[in-house]
């Protein structure tokens, strides 16, 4: 029986921590983002371009931690 707390402790604890970085990191690349192109308004392009990119490697991390859990929760 605590085994199996301790268990679904362990993955709640892996899907917030895992998930939480990634979200302050999105949430910092979009205002950062918003900020420049209210300076340049003329280099939206490669801006949002750029932004793009790094919130898709930023949520790639959130998916991993989620990944993890999951076979925490199934395998452990």
């Amino acid at each position: 029986m605590e085994a199996e707390a301790a268990k679904l402790i362990g993955v709640g604890l892996t899907a917030g921590l895992g998930m939480i970085g990634p979200g302050i990191g999105i949430g910092i690349l979009g205002a950062g983002a918003m900020n420049a192109l209210g300076r340049n308004p003329e280099a939206r392009g490669a801006i949002l371009t750029n932004m793009i990119l790094a919130i898709a490697f930023a949520e790639a991390i959130g998916i991993y931690a989620f990944v993890v859990a999951i076979m925490l929760l199934f395998v452990a």
